[in-house]
């Protein structure tokens, strides 16, 4: 549920994207996530859409429903894992060569391994964040992650969802920044 913060950056989104505000304020609406999972994706997508009066707003607003410092710390932690990963893996995909698929990524992951939460929720947010940066590879790995934890296909669909609305606010709050 949005509050006074996002409500404000809400309503500076331009009329062209008169959709997307009506979305942002839909897809934070109470459903299949706990206000837990709907803030760790909202703001690892935030993180993501690289947007900082988004981001602000949004961790303000985590702030103001009572999530902690903690889940802030996830979010980023998924935002920039996923930043690295999405570009190497989607790399090996597009390429597809085996020559690389065969070589170890090399690449530190330590916190998907050990989230300092749920590692079911911290895949929904790696998932959602995939989605905005196109990876295919992350988003299946990452999607069987979430089935394999224990959530459903309801919460895969509605992270999605966050995180394709989030990505337009990103771009709608630029569309008059000339």
């Amino acid at each position: 549920m949005a509050g006074p913060v996002l409500e404000a950056l809400r309503a500076e989104i331009p009329e062209a994207a008169k959709d997307v505000r009506l979305n942002l304020e839909a897809v934070l609406q109470p459903g299949t996530l706990s206000p837990a999972q709907r803030w760790l994706v909202t703001m690892a997508c935030a993180f993501a859409a690289r947007n900082a009066r988004l981001a602000t707003a949004v961790v303000a607003e985590s702030r103001a429903a009572g999530m902690g410092e903690e889940l802030v710390d996830e979010a980023r932690a998924a935002a920039s894992l996923m930043a690295m990963n999405n570009v190497y893996y989607r790399f090996r995909h597009l390429i597809g060569k085996d020559s690389y698929a065969e070589r170890p990524a090399r690449l530190r992951m330590n916190r998907l391994a050990r989230p300092s939460g749920s590692r079911a929720d911290l895949e929904l947010a790696c998932l959602a964040v995939s989605a905005i940066n196109g990876c295919e590879s992350c988003l299946r790995a990452h999607e069987a992650a979430v089935l394999g934890g224990g959530l459903s296909e309801d919460h895969v669909h509605d992270a999605v969802r966050i995180a394709a609305t989030i990505k337009a606010a990103a771009v709608s709050l630029e569309l008059d920044r000339g």
